[in-house]
């Protein structure tokens, strides 16, 4: 691991140092038992679990430290890696946690308002960073991201953990050479049925196990306005960014992944709705976002409702479609000249399939154990996923999310008509429609919003003439958790 003194470090941040929250200083790495990788886990009340799970069965990695807002969590979590023998320091604030010098690696899976400060902190702190997708809350934060850890030197991998599938990486390959002729779409589904969350009878008490103050961090420190804080914070924008950044961003990752695209599309609008009930989330249901690349589409579908024309095969509510997708669900179709890629699997236009890719992960211990190995190569690119590529992918949800947020309910008739040049979109739509249509949602008495078409400058990440769409790259945010300019 590369190491600073860390007074010259201190030396030369001090210009800008007053701006964070936490003190920003690079330590040289102790050495651990064995040399063993010492990993903190932030945020582990759902998928953090997993990580937990993952970093204690990996030989020469050690989970030292485990920090949550919710007490009784922390208490559960240290308890229970205690009773297997994993002895570890507990933490509530991660400002406490980032001091520590016996810890090498920050993992977190924190709400996503937390993901890209926690990221640049603990660049900062001199800690390489395990961060789930998305990556960000914004554009502008995501980018912070890479730039933190470019200027400090840190491994960053997202937690897209598709690309470390050895089945997929081989399906696009074979792909991007050309097998199936050019590539024209790239389609991301995420077909998740989600319930409603019910309506809150005004502001809801905090659990008292939790330290409110620190759980909205980043975020606005509003009154709970819904019955659940856990896990329904994807619902609101205020912390969470619907689908599209929730499950969606594994999908879109995979679609721009085959695309090529290492920037934001010059062309985006979404359009969609909270539809078939009426509950405390903001954020749609059912959505639809077309990225116009020039010369390649990325389409992504958001639908979450239960239509029981789509059982037992989730792959379509036509069997058009169900042969088309072959089943994706939450999943991606690749459409080229010559055919398609359906997952792992190829087939031509006729739906007959041609090849099968199969193969799991490089490393052992899959996608964590691949960030394991770029700890210890201290090369970023030996990363499957690394931040670049989470902040792209993730930036391609937001930009999606902020033409929605920017639209406007239409008639059906209108929105047929402003889509008329555009046969994928038209076709997406079409089905869209159907699907609502098998849930009773009528589009005439709750209609879909439609948002504008946002040209973008990709190179500066900024939008063209637009700057209500600017004003939603970025937040405001709450001292002392601001995401700074420079990092």
């Amino acid at each position: 691991m590369k190491t600073f003194r860390r007074r010259d470090f201190l030396k030369s941040a001090a210009l800008f140092t007053a701006s964070f929250a936490v003190p920003v200083r690079v330590w040289a790495r102790a050495e651990g038992a064995n040399d063993d990788i010492r990993v903190g886990v932030v945020g582990f009340g759902g998928r953090g679990k997993g990580h937990i799970d993952a970093f204690s069965k990996m030989s020469g990695v050690r989970l030292v430290a485990l920090c949550d807002v919710d007490s009784k969590i922390l208490e559960r979590g240290v308890k229970t890696l205690a009773d297997k023998g994993h002895n570890v320091q507990g933490f509530t604030d991660v400002r406490k946690m980032l001091e520590s010098r016996e810890i090498d690696v920050i993992s977190t899976a924190t709400p996503n308002h937390w993901h890209s400060l926690l990221t640049i902190w603990a660049c900062q702190a001199g800690k390489d960073v395990y961060v789930e997708k998305p990556v960000s809350h914004n554009v502008f934060e995501g980018r912070k991201c890479v730039e933190a850890a470019r200027k400090y030197d840190r491994i960053v991998q997202t937690g897209t953990q598709s690309r470390s599938s050895g089945a997929l990486r081989q399906g696009i390959a074979w792909i991007q050479e050309g097998n199936l002729g050019r590539i024209r779409i790239a389609r991301g589904l995420c077909y998740k049925r989600r319930p409603s969350i019910g309506k809150a009878e005004g502001p809801q008490p905090i659990p008292p196990e939790i330290d409110y103050d620190l759980w909205c961090g980043p975020a606005a420190k509003f009154p709970l306005s819904r019955k659940r804080l856990h896990y329904d914070w994807h619902w609101v924008w205020n912390t969470g960014n619907g689908d599209l950044g929730n499950q969606g961003i594994h999908q879109m990752d995979i679609a721009r992944w085959t695309l090529g695209k290492m920037e934001l599309s010059p062309m985006v609008f979404s359009l969609g709705g909270r539809l078939g009930y009426i509950d405390d989330g903001e954020t749609p249901n059912t959505q639809m976002v077309v990225h116009n690349y020039g010369d390649m589409l990325l389409i992504f579908e958001v639908r979450g409702l239960p239509a029981k024309a789509r059982e037992p095969n989730p792959g379509g509510e036509a069997k058009a479609e169900m042969d088309k997708y072959r089943g994706q669900s939450v999943g991606h179709v690749i459409e080229c000249e010559g055919g398609y890629l359906a997952g792992t699997v190829a087939y031509d236009n006729e739906h007959k399939q041609i090849k099968k890719f199969s193969g799991g992960s490089d490393e052992e211990g899959g996608h964590f154990g691949n960030f394991v190995k770029a700890v210890r190569s201290r090369k970023k690119e030996d990363l499957k996923a690394d931040i670049l590529e989470g902040h792209l992918s993730s930036a391609l949800c937001h930009t999606g999310n902020i033409s929605y947020r920017l639209g406007r309910e239409a008639d059906p008739d209108e929105i047929q008509e402003k889509l008329k040049k555009d046969s994928a979109a038209l076709e997406t739509l079409s089905r869209m429609e159907t699907h609502l249509a098998a849930n009773k949602v009528d589009l005439k008495k709750t209609r879909l919003a439609i948002g504008p078409v946002l040209r973008m400058d990709p190179a500066k990440e900024k939008f063209i003439d637009n700057p209500g769409a600017d004003a939603l790259l970025t937040r405001e945010y709450r001292k002392p958790f601001v995401v700074p300019d420079r990092v």
